[in-house]
């Protein structure tokens, strides 16, 4: 069976499905997958050097903000 965001497993009810894969240097980009929708990657080009962070609403699961904070030039 396929599963949210290509987890392996299902996750319990009332709980949210999300993935979280780092990047590779400038080779691979990353991306965060949450209830079976990419909030960022390199295709949706909303992300950026250092951390990205998408905030969402803890109880719906509405997206709410998606930043990048680059950690290397401060």
């Amino acid at each position: 069976p396929r599963h949210k965001c290509g987890n392996q497993k299902s996750c319990a009810e009332n709980y949210f499905a999300f993935k979280i894969i780092s990047g590779a240097a400038n080779v691979v980009g990353p991306s965060i997958c949450f209830e079976d929708l990419v909030l960022m990657s390199s295709v949706k080009n909303n992300i950026g050097r250092g951390l990205n962070i998408a905030l969402v609403n803890g109880t719906t699961g509405q997206l709410l903000k998606t930043d990048a904070f680059d950690m290397y030039s401060g």
